[in-house]
């Protein structure tokens, strides 16, 4: 059975199920607020800065509730822990530890291994990626989403563009 999606991410992607699923009509619906939230005072440095960038547009979407700060922080989390070890690895190669690839010779044995920071950056970028799905912020979520919020579709006529908003 696959998880529910909640309704405003399937006015998004259309209706894929051709109203053989409806609608729910009773679905609670977290309040939006008013403006971008700031980052919860956990995020620092990359979190933080993903948080900037992903949350303004979750919110432009209408897909950002005061619900869902935590599972966002903890996106941005990952985001900085995944970046923070590829960084330390390449800093270790630039440095000249005893790496070879992706893989590290120990000095004490000799034993070629994988790098104890390859196995930190892979399981952030997989918390990374499921939250990302969780938001529709992956490209396989993204291509699901075929109008705008609430299933409005925007015109575009000879006028856009020509003044700067």
């Amino acid at each position: 059975m696959s998880p529910r999606v909640p309704t405003n991410l399937r006015l998004l992607r259309g209706d894929p199920g051709k109203g053989k699923s409806p609608m729910p009509k009773d679905e609670p619906q977290p309040r939006i607020p008013e403006l971008v939230p700031d980052p919860p005072p956990m995020l620092e440095g990359y979190a933080a800065e993903e948080w900037s960038r992903v949350a303004t547009e979750l919110h432009r979407l209408r897909l950002l509730t005061v619900v869902d700060i935590n599972a966002l922080a903890a996106y941005c989390d990952s985001y900085r822990i995944w970046r923070e070890a590829t960084e330390l690895i390449r800093q270790q190669k630039n440095l000249g530890a005893p790496m070879r690839g992706m893989v590290w010779e120990n000095e004490d044995n000799g034993k070629i291994s994988k790098h104890p920071l390859m196995g930190i950056a892979r399981e952030a970028a997989q918390d990374m990626l499921r939250f990302a799905n969780e938001f529709g912020l992956s490209p396989c979520a993204r291509a699901r989403i075929s109008s705008g919020p609430y299933g409005e579709t925007r015109k575009v006529d000879k006028f856009d563009g020509l003044i700067p908003s």
